[in-house]
């Protein structure tokens, strides 16, 4: 008589990896059918389903599912958004997050739907938006990204220093949008600031500089600044997700960042830091598969704070960041001059 195999692993792991996909869908879907900005306060699926035209008992079961994944609550038949859905989730919030997930998802396209292509080298979609009009609108896309969390968490971070009472001026150097400096300028009673990007990126920066009424403390300053001057007297140089760019000639960037700070100024980098023989944080690696050149882009962990070191930094600090991070787990290498 043949017996079964031994089995001593469980199969569920990958039968959790095939369901995986399945929500990615569920959050665009509900994103382009507007699905949360209807559901403030509960109401039945019927209610909705004449609201977005779409047929109430497929209305039902989406929503069954939203609820099923932690987007929606579901009490006495009608649904209602979670504080998660509410607050990210909603178009026209501050902190609305649908056109930048959006626009993440395209950029993970060909991992999505062309991954055998893919591995094979063979021709996939490009990668990223399509649309002209969505590049442009880029920055503005992701600024909510910034104040969503990260501008407020960087700022409170900063503040703990014990340098920063005394600092007079910092540098948000490839600061988008701006709002993690304003942020930081915000948090100080005297702290002026400089936001350091392109010059059309920084035309966007200069609109929420206005917005949160720091036009007396803030300015920009557009340029690439792997190549010109990024100004100098600066108690404080931030920089977050902007070095991968630079990553085979750090020491040339830093020593300029360095020249840029008075004695005894800081240098704060926010950046991810690749382990496990370059496979880990799992949802970075991830997010990378179908972005060209993603990969060789990202750094190992210590590589930053190395190159700090090399610039002519006196110490180096290094930490997990905390915080939310969209891309997984992040680190914050502080320098000091």
């Amino acid at each position: 008589m043949k017996n079964l195999p031994d089995v001593t692993h469980s199969s569920d792991p990958l039968s959790r990896m095939l369901y995986g996909a399945i929500p990615t869908k569920l959050l665009l879907t509900a994103i382009e059918l507007k699905v949360f900005d209807h559901l403030a306060e509960p109401i039945p699926a019927e209610s909705l389903a004449q609201a977005i035209a779409t047929p109430p008992e497929n209305t039902r079961m989406f929503l069954d599912a939203l609820t099923a994944n932690e987007l929606l609550n579901k009490q006495d038949g009608r649904y209602r958004n979670t504080p998660l859905a509410e607050a990210f989730l909603v178009e026209g919030r501050p902190t609305y997050l649908g056109e930048a997930l959006a626009d993440l998802a395209e950029w993970m396209r060909p991992a999505l739907e062309s991954l055998t292509a893919l591995v094979k080298g063979e021709p996939t979609p490009p990668a990223g938006p399509t649309d002209p009009s969505v590049r442009n609108r880029e920055t503005e896309i992701y600024a909510n990204y910034q104040r969503a969390g990260r501008a407020q968490h960087a700022a409170a971070t900063i503040s703990k220093l014990p340098e920063f009472p005394q600092m007079n001026r910092m540098l948000d150097l490839g600061g988008g949008a701006g709002l993690i400096g304003l942020a930081i300028v915000a948090a100080h009673p005297t702290m002026s600031g400089v936001i350091f990007d392109r010059p059309e990126t920084v035309e966007v920066a200069q609109r929420f500089i206005r917005e949160y009424e720091l036009e007396d403390r803030v300015t920009v300053m557009g340029g690439d600044y792997g190549k010109d001057s990024i100004g100098d007297g600066y108690d404080l140089v931030w920089t977050s997700y902007t070095l991968n760019f630079f990553r085979g000639d750090l020491d040339s960037l830093f020593r300029k960042i360095h020249a840029s700070l008075n004695p005894g100024g800081v240098f704060a980098s926010l950046a991810e830091g690749l382990t496990h023989e370059r496979t880990r944080p799992t949802l970075l690696i991830n997010s990378m598969l179908g972005v060209p050149d993603g990969s060789a882009l990202m750094f190992d962990e210590g590589e930053i704070a190395q190159a700090m070191l090399r610039a002519g930094f006196r110490s180096v600090h290094s930490r997990p960041a905390g915080g939310p991070q969209p891309h997984g787990p992040a680190n914050l290498d502080l320098a000091r001059k």
